[in-house]
């Protein structure tokens, strides 16, 4: 008996280790998202917003093949429809985001596309105070917004087709990270993403300037490379439902990054819906390890990978 609970005791240690590591790569990816943010905003006048992602998308590619090499040969069709549909959820979720903003004020425009991965972990949860959190975190995230004002018609359903993207997203970096392909099929996937969207990259390109290549570069780097390698880990370490939380850290780090970098103000509302996502984060990280495990191998009867994962990049 008490060789069994030692083993519990164990097994949620890991879980919430686990989960206290995916909540760090979120944050780091949201932090590098942000920032990239903030280095394009000077782009967009000469490139255009939607030159600007894409061609971020297109840099992102090239390094990430360069840096993974990943195999084309040898995938099975089911994996291969996971790497293409990730894909997709990256461009059209860069896409109708940043559509969204040229209409919205971009916290109006965030919270409603952090919609998806709240739906996620909303429709995901397994217990009442589970969806709690959820809810929690989404009325930090509508705080810190500070809906308010007419908004355009066209900028809203732009917003909402984002947060579908966003969902879709989500439960696909859990998927793509537990997968066989791990980083390597990350990089397939922006590949993708950037095929999609070079009739928007094309066309951009003739407007490209030696000045810009650098903000491009660390662009890419910060919010395309890194924030969708980082979430794919987190994928691997927890499980959709937990990522769904977690992705409120986006607007939440904008805010600050905001006030920080900007001199955007930071209202105690504001502040109040940042202590709000930081509690519901805290209270997913605790719950996640006391979980209750089913007998069977590793994994089993839960949605929770099985810990320690194993190499992400194998």
């Amino acid at each position: 008996m008490t060789t069994s609970s030692g083993a519990q005791r164990a097994v949620q240690r890991s879980v919430r280790a686990n989960t206290v590591r995916a909540m760090l790569l979120v944050l780091t990816g949201s932090i590098g998202m942000q920032l990239s943010a903030v280095v394009a905003l000077g782009l967009f006048a000469p490139l255009g917003v939607l030159g600007t992602s894409s061609l971020r998308m297109l840099i992102a590619a090239a390094i990430l093949l360069a840096i993974f090499r990943p195999r084309v040969r040898g995938r099975s069709r089911a994996e291969w429809f996971g790497i293409v549909l990730y894909g997709v959820a990256m461009a059209t979720m860069n896409a109708f985001l940043y559509l969204a903003v040229d209409r919205l004020p971009l916290g109006v425009a965030t919270t409603i596309d952090f919609l998806g991965p709240c739906a996620v972990a909303l429709v995901a949860a397994r217990r009442v105070r589970e969806g709690l959190l959820a809810v929690v975190a989404l009325l930090g995230v509508a705080l810190i917004a500070g809906f308010g004002g007419e908004l355009d018609p066209l900028g809203l359903l732009f917003a909402g087709l984002a947060g579908a993207a966003f969902g879709l997203y989500t439960l696909l970096a859990a998927r793509v990270g537990q997968s066989e392909g791990g980083l390597p099929g990350v990089a397939l996937s922006v590949t993708v993403a950037a095929v999609l969207t070079l009739p928007l990259s094309v066309p951009a390109m003739p407007q490209l300037r030696p000045e810009h290549l650098l903000a491009l570069v660390v662009s890419a780097l910060l919010g395309t490379a890194l924030a969708f390698t980082v979430d794919t880990i987190a994928g691997r370490l927890t499980s959709a439902r937990v990522l769904g939380v977690f992705f409120a850290f986006d607007p939440v780090m904008g805010t600050l990054i905001g006030a920080l970098l900007l001199g955007q103000l930071l209202t105690p509302v504001a502040l109040c819906g940042v202590v709000l996502v930081v509690a519901a984060g805290a209270g997913i990280v605790w719950l996640a390890g006391g979980e209750r495990r089913t007998a069977g191998p590793p994994g089993a009867g839960t949605d929770e990978p099985a810990a320690p994962a194993p190499d992400p990049a194998s």
